[in-house]
This record gives structure tokens, C-alpha cells and sequence, in this order.
């Protein structure tokens, strides 16, 4: 199963409009659509034209950083409008631990969740509600972002067609890991709460 997605993921790493999917994806991504990070096209994109693995990062921080500037708009202006799809996404409990962080440590968070794997567009969101400054931000996000997107492009780069290899081989097991892994921490969330 999980083999068959790689295959098809480079193929489309290859497309000539690979680089506006990348784009699309990390702008709804960051400002509000419940969608896999843009690391899911970075990353074949990275391991199928290695050459142009910088500027895919380059492209993937600035308009990972767009679509979070459109999710502070969002949280800031029309935070009444999205609300409903926070909840009928299931992201509310994660919202509101987003808001709990902002008021303990500011602008930290939106450098640590630009990073981190956790939904990003919580952070956008939550930043536009709580009218941080904008400029700080914004600061913040193109440095979390880039530093994860750019590690991303240089693991691939690094690793090379060996890496390819290597995940192709090994992608439905390191596949149903994961989601054995992320079942294990929903339930252990969930048993916690």
C-alpha cells in the first residue's frame, strides 16, 4: 500500500507543475485546510532533481510563511468564520492549547511550531486571535519554517539516491509503523485527557 504511494509521490515530484502543487500545498497548509505538510512533496521533490533541492525549501518556507501571514488575517479578522471548521475538523482541543502557550510563552511558540510537526495553522491562527505583533511573527515563522524545511531538503540531498532506495525498499513497514505509532499516541492522549 505504502509502496504504491511512494511511486506514485515521485512521479509527481517529477511533474512540471510540481513546484505550484508544492506552492498551493504549503499556503493552505499553514493558513487553514486540514492537509498533509508540504514536507510530503518537498521531500520526492528534493530526492528527484537533487540540484534544485535549495530553492524547493527556499519556495517551501516562503509560501509556507504566506499562508501563515493569510492565517493570521484569518484569526484576526474572521476568526468567527473558521471557527466552526476548527471544531468539524477536530482541531479545537489543539487550539485551545495553542491559545494556553501563547499567553506562557509568546512568541516562542510560533517559532517552535514552525518547526515541529505539530498543525502550524493552529499557531497562524491563534496569533491573528491574540493580535501578536506581526512583524515578530512573522520573523519567527520564516525561521522555524525554514529550519525545518530546509533540514528536509538537506537529509535528502545528503542521503541521495541511496536514501530513495533504501525508503523504497523499506516505506510499507516504516508506513504501518507510523501508523501504529500514531494510533498508540492518540489512545495514549485520549486515556490521558
Amino acid at each position: 500500500m505504502f509502496s504504491v504511494m511512494f511511486d506514485k509521490v515521485m512521479k509527481w515530484a517529477e511533474h512540471r507543475h510540481a513546484v505550484f502543487y508544492l506552492s498551493g500545498l504549503s499556503i493552505v497548509e499553514s493558513a487553514f485546510l486540514p492537509v498533509p505538510p508540504p514536507d510530503v512533496m518537498l521531500a520526492p521533490m528534493s530526492l528527484a532533481q537533487p540540484e534544485r533541492a535549495w530553492f524547493y525549501a527556499l519556495l517551501t518556507t516562503a509560501t509556507s510563511v504566506l499562508g501563515g501571514v493569510l492565517g493570521y488575517l484569518l484569526g484576526m479578522f474572521a476568526f468567527e468564520l473558521i471557527e466552526p471548521l476548527i471544531h468539524q475538523a477536530g482541531y479545537w482541543p489543539q487550539y485551545e492549547k495553542a491559545q494556553l502557550w501563547f499567553e506562557q510563552w509568546g512568541i516562542w511558540v510560533v517559532f517552535i511550531a514552525g518547526f515541529s510537526p505539530i498543525p502550524y495553522k493552529l499557531f497562524t491562527i491563534s496569533a491573528g486571535v491574540a493580535s501578536m505583533a506581526f512583524f515578530p511573527f512573522v520573523i519567527a515563522s520564516i525561521i522555524g519554517r525554514g529550519a525545518r524545511f530546509y533540514m528536509v531538503a538537506g537529509i535528502m540531498l545528503w542521503g541521495g539516491e541511496k536514501m530513495q532506495d533504501t525508503l523504497r525498499r523499506y516505506i510499507d513497514r516504516i508506513g504501518w509503523l507510523l501508523v501504529l505509532l500514531i494510533i498508540v499516541v492518540y489512545l495514549f492522549v485520549k486515556l490521558n485527557d
